[in-house]
């Protein structure tokens, strides 16, 4: 698991062994059950998960109740609801697991020290919070230039491994669509 984090980390900048024994000591292994609730609406986040294996979706809920995902996230990904993390405010979002889920937790007292405590976490996280900007504005700029079908063939191409881990009705949330509108497209596409 941690190995993995370190990887990782390594495609962001090289870190020399004092480095590298400060990050990993900083974080935690948790496993964690399918369908569990890390972040719920109002609290304050208080972690920052690694991905080690299983998927974590992060999502928002409107005035009727009705849940749309925003992100999701898998193996190798950094989970949080961030700006609640950042900011210390109370989240307007939340954060599941999808499956079971053995994740790398670090705590915002450790990610402060750590700034402290090796530079090398600014570049590591400015590369982590681009990526997360740059997945955001893919998203946005999806559902206003593309139909649902485009959509839905793009996440076909980007993330076909989760098409049979996650549940239709996740899907459709996340690509902006009813789960009706997601079998419609679905049907449509395998008569080509």
């Amino acid at each position: 698991m941690f190995d993995a984090l370190k990887k990782s980390l390594d495609h962001i900048i090289q870190l020399n062994e004092e480095e590298w024994t400060s990050i990993k000591d900083a974080f935690e292994l948790v496993s964690v059950p399918s369908k569990h609730l890390l972040t719920d609406f109002g609290e304050r986040e208080s972690k920052i998960y690694f991905v080690g294996e299983g998927l974590v979706r992060l999502y928002c809920m409107n005035s009727k109740g009705e849940e749309t995902t925003v992100f999701i996230f898998k193996e190798h990904h950094f989970a949080s609801c961030y700006h609640s993390f950042l900011t210390q405010t109370p989240s307007d979002q939340a954060m599941e697991t999808l499956e079971s889920c053995t994740l790398l937790s670090i705590s915002k007292e450790n990610y402060s020290r750590l700034h402290r405590e090796v530079p090398k976490m600014n570049m590591i996280t400015r590369v982590v919070a681009e990526q997360r900007f740059i997945n955001a504005q893919r998203i946005f700029s999806s559902h206003i230039m593309r139909t649902a079908e485009e959509r839905y063939l793009e996440f076909e191409r980007l993330h076909g491994d989760l098409l049979l881990r996650i549940p239709h009705h996740i899907i459709a949330s996340y690509l902006g669509i009813t789960p009706v509108s997601l079998s419609r497209i679905r049907n449509r596409l395998s008569k080509k």
